[in-house]
């Protein structure tokens, strides 16, 4: 193999890699967005009647969401998307949060820095909230499709 091309094959694998890391971290702030801003959506929804905030399946995946956030931080596991994207990001040669324009904002808007017990408090009280709204708000029944009956 000619010695240009092991480079041209090296950026471009450090290319996929970084954009991989990139999908990485958008899947992690679409995570986030979806625990924040889907309290904010039953909050707003149940004081306003809004019926689709009672979809049992958006309140169990919902519920389920900041739960695991919140096992993680209280057991100490770093959650599993920043693992993957800091390995991601390790291949493709780049320094841990930095790469693209998109990365550099995400992630200023994604980590802060603050004790783990801070986090885990901060976690746990987000998480008693979602509990609160399920109670106040109660999600529809989930229900089985029933098959027609044959006489």
């Amino acid at each position: 193999m000619l010695p240009g091309k092991s480079i041209d094959l090296h950026l471009a694998s450090a290319s996929a890699y970084r954009l991989l890391a990139d999908i990485v971290l958008i899947s992690h702030i679409a995570f986030v967005a979806f625990v924040i801003f889907g309290l904010v959506a039953i909050l707003i929804g149940g004081w306003r009647g809004w019926e689709w905030i009672r979809n049992p399946w958006f309140r169990a995946a919902h519920l389920g969401a900041i739960g695991l956030v919140t096992l993680q931080a209280w057991l100490g596991v770093i959650c599993p998307l920043t693992t993957l994207e800091m390995f991601l990001r390790d291949q493709a040669d780049d320094a841990t949060y930095s790469g693209s324009f998109i990365a550099h904002w995400l992630h200023r808007l994604l980590y802060y820095e603050a004790p783990d017990w801070v986090f885990a408090v901060c976690y746990t009280l987000f998480g008693l909230a979602v509990v609160v709204c399920w109670l106040k708000f109660r999600p529809r029944a989930f229900h089985r499709k029933s098959k027609p009956r044959t006489t």
